[in-house]
């Protein structure tokens, strides 16, 4: 199993979180298994922004970006070196450090 850890997020994760997931699920699908609803506003299609992470560390072990993903994450609020799409990124055997960006590109969310 590998390891998740959330760094605190205001509204999706105060507290920040552990997590301990299989390899081979996506970032995405682990917080939402885990209780913390980031956004998804395309299922999961690669074709938003709204599950933009930053991997803070053991992204080395993450399957580089496909050419979509950087597409993608060129329209994302907030992109720096550490942004992945979290529906794209899938774990592997290196433990990660995460942090969900305080917005996102879409401002209208079902939640608010």
């Amino acid at each position: 199993m590998t390891q998740i850890i959330v760094l605190p997020h205001v509204e999706l994760c105060p507290e920040g979180a552990v997590i301990e997931v299989k390899p081979g699920v996506s970032v995405c699908d682990a917080l939402l298994d885990n209780g913390i609803e980031i956004e998804h506003a395309c299922e999961k299609s690669c074709a938003c922004t709204t599950c933009h992470i930053y991997v803070r560390e053991g992204g080395d072990s993450l399957a580089a970006a496909t050419d979509d993903e950087e597409d993608m994450l060129d329209k994302a609020w907030g992109l720096d070196t550490d942004s992945r799409l979290s529906c794209q990124a899938l774990v592997g055997k290196d433990n990660l450090v995460v942090e969900i960006p305080r917005y996102t590109i879409n401002m209208v969310s079902e939640h608010h």
